[in-house]
């Protein structure tokens, strides 16, 4: 049987290393690794015969699962994973019903990945239970009940060190907007500035 064609984009080039290294020596894949949305959309734009795209949750370019969509519009029918290392389990549910084949910790056993691989590139859905049963710490914390949806994104991009431009340009925000809403958050967690709002936010172990 040929090996299975996986796409895989990180912006960490360790963690690019190490997923390749896991399936190719097993000679279960032959991977192409990139380390932005905008890389694997080009790539998709003329290639779209992979069995399996696997995407960084955290990576530059994907604000979240809106990168997961554009990847599924600019290749209909192919299958798409969320690689994580720190999303909140919600977003296991959120990236199903959004079209993902699956979601993978990226703390998962070489073993386990491997299998993962397997199921999705047969058109198996693969989320470990875990992620699925458990209740997420920063969705019952009050201090991020006292936020909205936005105040949330934009904090937990604060929490990332993003330049109120970054946010502005992830989150496709005008950057006035940004500011307006780093301000509120400043006023709802009590901090002098975004400096402190993040390290609030930290210590309340929201981000």
């Amino acid at each position: 049987m040929s090996a299975l064609r996986v796409l895989l984009a990180d912006d960490h080039e360790m963690v690019r290393d190490t997923i390749s290294a896991f399936l190719e020596n097993q000679g279960e894949a032959a991977v192409t690794s990139v380390s932005d949305l905008p890389a694997i959309l080009k790539i998709l734009d003329t290639d779209t015969g992979f069995d399996l795209v696997l995407l960084d949750y955290n990576m530059p370019g994907m604000n979240g699962l809106e990168g997961l969509k554009k990847v599924l519009s600019a290749a209909p029918g192919i299958r798409a994973a969320i690689l994580t290392g720190s999303a909140p389990n919600r977003v296991a549910q959120e990236a199903m019903d959004a079209g993902a084949i699956g979601f993978l910790p990226k703390t998962l056993s070489a073993k386990s990945l491997i299998n993962a691989v397997r199921f999705m590139a047969a058109g198996e859905p693969y989320v470990p239970v875990s992620l699925m049963t458990e209740d997420p710490e920063p969705e019952t914390h009050p201090l991020g009940q006292q936020l909205s949806r936005r105040e949330n994104q934009v904090l937990e991009r604060l929490c990332r060190g993003l330049s109120n431009k970054e946010i502005a340009r992830e989150l496709e925000l005008q950057e006035v907007t940004v500011k307006l809403h780093v301000r509120t958050l400043c006023r709802k967690l009590d901090a002098r500035n975004r400096t402190q709002a993040a390290l609030i936010a930290k210590e309340a172990g929201l981000y």
